[in-house]
């Protein structure tokens, strides 16, 4: 569910008081191991965590008025989630989440780069921690670049579209003479 609140503030005061200490308390991991580059506000109805226009002119390739999304924090309607963008893609730093995460014993519920969670008790806050310490906004913007095609400038490069082969007509079917 997307919040129409304009502020992280307003956001968390909107939450119920179980979700909003959760989300609290993984937001506070988030913000004391977050690079310096990385800023925290409102980005598509949750909190988000986006490198901004003055670190990465080129902002997010599918709107670059926004700032390019690395990471993002929700309470949807049956669970809570949180978004890690920078393990999307990337095999080795996603490998090395799910098995920090397996450690700890607490059961993973993780698409792509989605970890949905029900309570705070399903967070190892401090796998959380050195996920977010281990991936700077530089190292982010080279692997996004690397993703998307950009040259490694803050410029990002749009792959051209694919034409496509031109439909053949199907070979009509013989008929049969009447006898």
């Amino acid at each position: 569910m997307q919040s129409r609140a304009s502020t992280v503030k307003q956001y968390l005061s909107e939450l119920p008081r179980e979700r909003r200490t959760a989300i609290e308390a993984v937001r506070k991991t988030i913000l004391a191991n977050l690079d310096k580059d990385i800023e925290e506000g409102m980005q598509y109805g949750m909190i988000g965590y986006s490198v901004p226009h003055r670190v990465f002119p080129a902002g997010y390739h599918c709107n670059p008025a926004q700032p390019l999304p690395f990471a993002a924090l929700a309470s949807q309607k049956g669970y809570m989630s949180l978004y890690v963008m920078s393990v999307y893609g990337d095999g080795s730093k996603e490998s090395w989440l799910r098995e920090r995460w397996a450690k700890t014993g607490k059961k993973l519920d993780m698409g792509k780069c989605c970890i949905r969670f029900k309570s705070l008790d399903d967070v190892p806050l401090a796998v959380v921690g050195e996920a977010f310490r281990r991936v700077s906004a530089k190292a982010y913007i080279a692997h996004y670049e690397s993703v998307i095609g950009g040259a490694g400038r803050g410029v990002v490069k749009r792959a051209a579209p694919k034409k496509s082969a031109p439909k053949k007509k199907a070979a009509a079917k013989p008929t049969r003479a009447k006898r």
